[in-house]
């Protein structure tokens, strides 16, 4: 199916079943309430055939090209179906699980993902080391025919709702660095894994805290060969800065045309509106281009940091607009839209430090894109 008909079709369809792929519960919900509505309308859209467009046949897929994957989930969120946060991690974990995997436990799982069956988490960050994935200490040991894993990870998106965790571990010595960490698909409900959710300041326990304590994991888990976890991450983080900002920009969209259909007359300065605008669309108008690269085949690196630095600064600057538009309702409202607006603000303040802080990002751009040399 080409990306013409699929969107037409797949529009129609979501006209058609609105009111089944609607949220039960009223404005954002909890996050438990967001994961259950996720869930329902993965699992509608997979038995449909829609969510199985643009993967492969060998994991329950229908085959086709990226970008359909790229226009569903911009269409979900468009329509504010879901939010492009939680439904976007399936676009961050199965593209690499189906490249390092064995081609039969990705055949068995990735559907699972796919169906909102199973939700999985991706266990990279530590504390004192953050995104410094080169640094990271918990350790994995082979004992008696298995991995034996100790160690923590922090920030761990939606553990406490995870069936299973992509982990990367060290199993080099600490001087190994980059080369001395392999990857592994571990199921959440192991002995020896405690989840403790952490809550951020603007209410929500997204993230969590996870503890590995001789956790045994099956050595046919491994994802890749031994010590080519750095590889793993490496195909893992371009997918996260691809089709998964690409559904955040919609979102980004959606909610800067509302904040205008929503502010008093006269509380929006044009010439602040029209730079948001231009920021949106050149962040819109990259990762389009980062979607056509995905679908030409290409082995998507280091130039994907752009697209994440264009994003976490539009993303400010549209809760920064909504600020100065409706300070009231945004900071002070209990009813009505202030709740939204007030969690998304203070959310939209992380936007500089997920997926990779923008610090790490300009330093990428500039030593690998721009060949200006290492730190000082």
């Amino acid at each position: 199916m080409n990306l013409d008909e699929f969107r037409v079709e797949l529009d129609a369809w979501l006209d058609e079943h609105d009111a089944e792929l609607r949220a039960e519960h009223e404005g954002v919900g909890t996050l438990e309430q967001q994961m259950a509505h996720l869930s329902q309308v993965k699992r509608l859209a997979y038995d449909a055939g829609w969510m199985r467009w643009g993967w492969p046949e060998r994991v329950g897929g229908l085959g086709g090209s990226p970008l359909l994957r790229g226009y569903l989930g911009e269409a979900l969120t468009t329509r504010d179906l879901v939010e492009p946060g939680i439904y976007s991690m399936t676009e961050v974990l199965a593209p690499t699980m189906i490249d390092y995997a064995r081609p039969d436990l990705a055949a068995e799982m990735v559907p699972r993902l796919l169906r909102g069956d199973e939700t999985w988490c991706q266990g990279f960050s530590e504390p004192g080391t953050g995104s410094n994935l080169g640094s990271l200490m918990c350790r994995a040991v082979e004992v008696d025919g298995a991995w034996r894993v100790n160690g923590q990870k922090v920030w761990t998106s939606l553990a406490q709702f995870a069936q299973r965790c992509v982990l990367l571990t060290r199993t080099g010595t600490p001087e190994s660095a980059h080369r001395g960490i392999t990857a592994m698909f571990v199921d959440m409900d192991t002995p020896g894994i405690t989840v403790r959710p952490l809550r951020t300041m603007h209410g929500v326990e997204e993230f969590s805290e996870v503890f590995f304590d001789d956790v045994v994991v099956p050595l046919d888990r491994t994802l890749g060969d031994v010590g080519q976890g750095w590889a793993v991450a490496m195909d893992l983080l371009p997918y996260e800065r691809s089709t998964a900002l690409w559904h955040r920009g919609a979102y980004l969209h959606r909610r800067l045309s509302q904040l205008i259909e929503q502010a008093p007359e006269g509380a929006l300065d044009p010439a602040a509106v029209g730079e948001v605008f231009c920021q949106l669309f050149a962040f819109r108008s990259r990762s389009l281009a980062t979607q056509h690269r995905l679908d030409a085949g290409e082995t998507l690196g280091a130039e994907t940091s752009i697209d994440k630095v264009l994003l976490a600064t539009v993303e400010q600057a549209v809760f920064d607009l909504a600020l100065d538009a409706i300070p009231d309702e945004l900071v002070l409202g209990d009813t009505g839209t202030g709740p939204r607006w007030r969690s998304e603000f203070l959310y939209s303040r992380a936007a500089t430090i997920y997926g990779g802080s923008a610090e790490i990002q300009r330093n990428i751009i500039a030593r690998r894109l721009l060949d200006l040399g290492a730190d000082r």
